[in-house]
């Protein structure tokens, strides 16, 4: 009788023991492998919101995953450094004229910051420049965090950005 209660508890409330046990993450390396891909994925779940900072913002296919998730009405707001006004290509002129807020950090030498926080609890960050090269070519890696604290502290510190930031006027 008692083996068969824990095994009634351990069925019943292992699901709840999983949802509580901790932040999940996935990591990734590059070259060609999957962070790309994983972020669009991630941006594809977007109900809500999307804080981004980016240093170097090229990839078309995560350009056009925030254009999309904005059409699908999730609030999206991107913080680029200073060199994207200048760069020979830059998706900023694709998302802003999309509509999307895109903002200017010139307060800093770089702002190197790679950051995505999704919903409040998705946080992407790590070497991986939003770029072909960096899915193609370079050395980088990805992690993404669903964790609501975890996220929260950079949901914070982008606000400090944001706060000191630019609206980007386009080419």
């Amino acid at each position: 009788m008692i083996k068969r209660i824990n095994l009634i508890l351990i069925v019943c409330f292992l699901p709840c023991l999983i949802a509580f046990a901790g932040p999940e993450w996935q990591v990734y390396f590059s070259p060609k492998g999957g962070a790309a891909d994983a972020i669009v994925a991630e941006l594809d779940k977007a109900t809500n919101s999307v804080l981004v900072q980016a240093y170097s913002f090229t990839s078309a296919p995560i350009a056009k995953a925030l254009v999309d998730a904005h059409k699908r009405g999730v609030k999206i707001t991107v913080i680029l450094d200073k060199g994207q006004k200048t760069a020979k290509y830059s998706s900023a002129d694709f998302i802003a004229h999309a509509g999307i807020t895109t903002l200017i950090d010139a307060k800093h030498a770089i702002a190197h910051n790679k950051v995505m926080v999704i919903d409040g609890l998705v946080l992407i960050t790590g070497s991986f420049n939003f770029t072909k090269a960096a899915e193609e070519t370079n050395a980088e890696n990805l992690l993404i965090v669903r964790d609501k604290e975890l996220a929260a502290a950079y949901i914070e510190n982008w606000k400090l950005h944001e706060g000191h930031s630019d609206a980007y006027q386009g080419k």
